[in-house]
């Protein structure tokens, strides 16, 4: 039996192989957490670079930029609120006599490293198309960012001191314990 010219299976095949060939590289750079921040920060170079010589695409980088606030907000809040609801599962202990519950993140690192990858190579992307370089004065843009993300972080911040988490793994604490105490004195003689 012939398939039609305009068969969508061999586009949906080739789709599948592209989307496979994808997933097999994000999980190869599912455990390289400092190379693959790096990338994203010389890909956020690069955007910076490229707005700035075109003197342009502000709103598109105001967008980006709050995009990034409320990623950065879901990275930094407990999976459940205590504020808001109330969870048979994992919740941030609340007095000193409660269990420790370990602290699960809205969004985990992973899952916020590749939205804000995303969000600027579609931010990079848009900066060759003119129809997104609306005329604005981008100073006041900036204004306003800088005030939501004083007062987001403010309200963040006062909300890990309110339910006492702190949402960043310093990892596992190292004692120095003593020194060699034979060495110091063998060092006098």
């Amino acid at each position: 039996m012939e398939q039609p010219v305009g068969d969508p299976v061999p586009l949906a095949k080739f789709r599948s192989d592209i989307s496979r060939q994808f997933q097999y590289y994000l999980d190869k750079a599912t455990p390289h957490t400092a190379g693959r921040w790096a990338g994203t920060f010389a890909l956020l170079l690069l955007y910076a670079i490229r707005v700035y010589f075109v003197q342009g695409f502000y709103i598109v980088t105001y967008g980006l930029g709050i995009y990034l606030l409320n990623l950065l907000i879901g990275f930094l809040s407990p999976m459940v609120d205590p504020e808001q609801e109330t969870s048979d599962g994992p919740s941030l202990p609340m007095k000193g006599s409660d269990e420790f519950k370990p602290f699960i993140r809205r969004l985990p690192e992973f899952k916020f490293w590749y939205a804000i990858t995303k969000a600027l190579c579609i931010a990079f992307m848009m900066t060759f198309f003119s129809v997104f370089d609306v005329p604005v004065f981008w100073p006041i843009l900036l204004c306003y960012w800088v005030v939501l993300f004083v007062l987001t972080m403010k309200r963040q911040i006062l909300h890990m001191i309110k339910y006492k988490y702190v949402p960043f793994n310093i990892g596992k604490q190292k004692y120095g314990g003593k020194k060699g105490s034979a060495s110091s004195s063998m060092s006098k003689d």
